[in-house]
This record gives C-alpha cells, structure tokens and sequence, in this order.
C-alpha cells in the first residue's frame, strides 16, 4: 500500500474523551487534561506509539508524545512487575526527594491514552518487529542494565559486585537479591568517583537507624546493621579535577554523622592557582575539596572527627590492577593499584601508569566504572563498543519507524533532568517524521496485536491499576514499620497478590 502523508490539522479545543482508533483496545483510563488537542480527519488513523522501558525515558518520552499529539496513544511496556525503572531501582533510599518525579510518571500513566504493560520482556516474550508490525512508530527506552567490567585479574572473586547490583539488592530490584554481600571486613573499596561511587559509601557509612524510616529493603537494612565496615575508600585513576561526582553528594559525604574525611593534601598541590578559570560548578565543588583536604578543621568539628568510628576517604591518581585473593583463594583481600599521573588538562586528562603500584587491603570491592546497555533484540543495530544503538537525533540508523531515547541512545552519562531533554527531544523526532508523512499512516492495532501474541505465549502482563494494588500494598506494610514503603522483592508474590 502506498504510503499516505499524514494531515496535521488546526489546534482547537477537544471536548469529551478522545475516541480510540480503529483496531486499538479498548481502555478505561482519566482524561490527560491538555485542553486541546489537534484535530484530525476522521479517515486518518491516531498514531499508536509503543515505548519499550518505564524508567525516566521511557515515561519522559510518552510525556512528550502525548502532549503534543492530543491524538497518539502510547503503550508503555517494562519487564519488571512495577515502573519507574531507576526512579526506584537506582536512587538512593535516603534521597526520597528525587524521586518525587514518580508522582508526574502516574499522571502520565493514568492518562486515557497511555497504558503500561508491565512482565513483558521484549526481545523474549515479543520481538521488536512484531512491535514495528503493531505501531506506527516504536522507542526503545530500556536504560542501561548491564554493567562495565574491570577487565582485571580477581573480579570474579567473591566480594566483588557491580554498582549496579550492589544498589538493586538494597533498593529491591529482584534480580539482585540473592547478592548477600560479606559485610564482616573492616575495609571496603568502591572503584569510580561519581555520583553513584558516594551513594554506595554513604549506604555503607550511615548509622542504620537514621536509614529506617527510608524505602531501603529490610533484608539489606539488616545487613547494615551488622556491618563491620569501619573504612571506605573511593578510588579514580585520575584527580580532583576530574572526579565526576557533585558538589550535594561531596557535602553529604563530609557532614556524615560518625564519619571523617581522608584526603591527600599533596592531591591538590597546585590547584588552588588553578580554580579562578574553572567553570562554577567546577570552581565550588574543587574549593570544597581543597577546604576538606588542607584546611585544619575548628575545634568542634575537629573534636566530632576525632569521636567518628568511620572513615571515608578519596584516593586519586589510582587506577585498579587485579583484585588480590585471600590465602586460600576463595575472596577478595585486596586490590593492587597502578599509580598514574595526568596527561593533558581538564575533562580531557588522560590517566596514565608510572610504572608504581600500590596494594590496599579490603574484603569488599565495588566497581562503579559505569553502567551500560545491552542488545536486547538481534534485529536492532547495536554498538557493542559504546554500548548504543546507532541513531541520529533519535531515529535508530536503518530502521525507519524505530527511535530510542535515555542511556541506551546516547550512553549512562547526566542526571534526570538530562534524560528529561534527551527524551522530549526524541518525542519531537518523532513527532516531526508524522508530520512529514514519514511514517506509515495506514491503520495499526496496537496493543491489541500484542495482547494477543502474548496470550498465546503465557505472558500475563500488569497493568498499571495492577501496580497500584501493590503499591497500596507496599505502603500499608511500610506503615507498620514506620517507613514510606516496604518493597516487594519477589515476583511470584506480586502476581499471586493480583490473582495470577
């Protein structure tokens, strides 16, 4: 059938509910509330969208789309039971404030042109071409999963994780929790110096009775309680200028209760020539550090230093060598560091070995060196290398009606509001291609194609008003404990407490 251009017709206010297209299921769902809507002829199919991940992407992206399409309807599919993605998986327990962005997901989500499905794995329970048979256009938001390996003798030692599994096993995320990490050491060494690099050591510093009022699981919590942890180190191969972690995760970090900061002075040798021409954000963040590492604290803080059970402390110029077994070789005891020094200046320094190393004892090692994403179906053109899907402005290279948004389109770098743009970024690709009659206008059946596939394979999604009840249920069981929620970490529970 020849490709037909889509007629984009004048803005005008939209009275009622917005009728579903020919061949879409139909669905019971609240008005999105936009005011108006675009107006199209009644011969001309509403666009139906599929995005693939819930996490900020995902849900940023249908933002978009459904804002400026008053006539587009998008399914949203996960393969975790719940939504939200890193939102509840990623963020740290005790910063329930960045997760306040889940109230404006639901609203998204409980929009009558929106619908989550929830337990279904794509490239497993329905391939991204039955997706592109079913909808006029498909975005792959699926976020970054994976992690990057060290590449060093000893990291499959026990005592050795990825950040990412590290943080799911104590933010619920079920795959990660059967990780029981060995607490009883007195050392513990995370490799990386971002963000997530300080969400881990301060998990494992803070006192745990100022962690049980926050969403962290019991189990973990637990764990904590018995934690031996006196000392964490956290390690970058390159220096102060470079580290990638903020100014609010470095201030957290020093005002920790019961803790004290260990940083080099001879680190910061020089530098304080150097600050009048750094960027702002760069300017503050060094002038902290160059404060904490030089500067004598006064006498109260100096005596509450002195009281802290705890250390934290950055090692720069270190970059990991080979995780060092116990004498018997079953754990990790150790890691033995390459010394390096700086080639070239600023974001573009480059680590390079003296030829010195350095051994430090510990019992517990987490790598944080990035997360990355992972070819989720042989059909999609994937960059292995840089863990992307090859895409211009969004559109994925050689596969029309195919975009992506988040990590998986340009890499895990930048915070939410960062994911934010990128993805309403993508939804304004797309939503140019419709115009420019770039997509197919004939009609597609959307979610109900895909119902059927999945019936017929023993799939039974979840709905978003199915997470609901087990949200309700979260909280009521975080109630009895004093917290805002109490997680369901197994997902044969969540389906028999929905009647699967």
């Amino acid at each position: 059938m020849a490709l037909r251009c889509w007629r984009w017709w004048h803005w005008s206010a939209c009275p009622g509910t917005r009728p579903l297209s020919a061949g879409s299921s139909s669905r019971s769902r609240a008005p999105l509330g936009l005011g108006v809507c675009q107006q199209f002829s009644t011969q001309e199919p509403s666009p139906q969208i599929c995005v693939v991940g819930s996490g900020p992407a995902g849900f940023y992206t249908a933002q978009h789309l459904l804002k400026h399409h008053t006539q587009a309807y998008v399914d949203i599919y996960e393969k975790q039971l719940v939504p939200f993605g890193l939102i509840r998986f990623g963020v740290a327990p005790d910063h329930p404030e960045v997760k306040n962005v889940i109230s404006t997901f639901t609203q998204t989500a409980r929009s009558d042109r929106c619908a989550f499905h929830g337990n279904v794995v794509v490239g497993r329970d329905v391939t991204v071409l039955e997706l592109q048979k079913a909808y006029h256009a498909v975005v792959l938001s699926y976020g970054a999963e994976d992690h990057r390996a060290l590449e060093i003798p000893g990291e499959e030692l026990p005592g050795v994780f990825s950040a990412r599994a590290f943080v799911g096993w104590y933010n619920g995320l079920p795959e990660n929790q059967e990780l029981a990490p060995d607490l009883s050491c007195d050392t513990a060494v995370i490799l990386g110096q971002g963000n997530v690099a300080l969400d881990m050591a301060r998990i494992l510093l803070t006192p745990p009775e100022h962690l049980e009022k926050t969403d962290i699981t019991e189990a973990s919590l637990r764990a904590l309680r018995q934690s031996r942890v006196k000392t964490v180190w956290i390690v970058g191969r390159r220096g102060p200028l470079q580290a990638a972690f903020t100014i609010k995760e470095l201030r957290e970090m020093i005002q920790l209760p019961g803790t004290r900061p260990i940083l080099d002075p001879a680190d910061f040798l020089g530098l304080q020539d150097r600050i009048k021409d750094l960027p702002r954000p760069r300017k503050r963040l060094t002038e902290l550090l160059l404060r904490t590492a030089v500067e004598k604290p006064g006498v109260e803080e100096a005596a509450r230093q002195a009281l802290a059970p705890h250390s934290w402390g950055l090692r720069f110029f270190r970059s990991p060598q080979q995780v060092l077994p116990s004498p018997d070789g079953r754990q990790a005891a150790g890691i033995r560091l390459a010394v390096t020094r700086l080639e070239g200046f600023g974001e573009a320094a480059k680590a390079v070995p003296t030829g010195d190393t350095e051994d430090l004892a510990c019992g517990l090692v987490l790598s944080s060196v990035g997360y990355k994403s992972r070819l989720i179906d042989p059909t999609v053109p994937f960059d292995p290398k840089l863990g992307v899907i090859p895409n211009v402005e969004g559109r994925v290279v050689d596969m029309p009606g195919l975009y992506c948004s988040g990590w998986v389109k340009r890499g895990p770098t930048g915070v939410i509001a960062t994911t934010m743009t990128d993805s309403f970024l993508t939804g304004q690709t797309l939503l140019q291609d419709l115009k420019a009659g770039l997509l197919s206008s004939d009609p597609k059946p959307g979610y109900t194609a895909i119902e059927a596939l999945l019936s017929s394979r023993g799939v039974w999604p979840v709905s978003f008003s199915d997470w609901e009840k087990l949200d309700a249920e979260e909280v009521s069981r975080g109630q009895c404990a004093g917290k805002p929620r109490e997680k369901l970490l197994d997902p044969q529970e969540m389906l028999r407490l929905l009647g699967r």
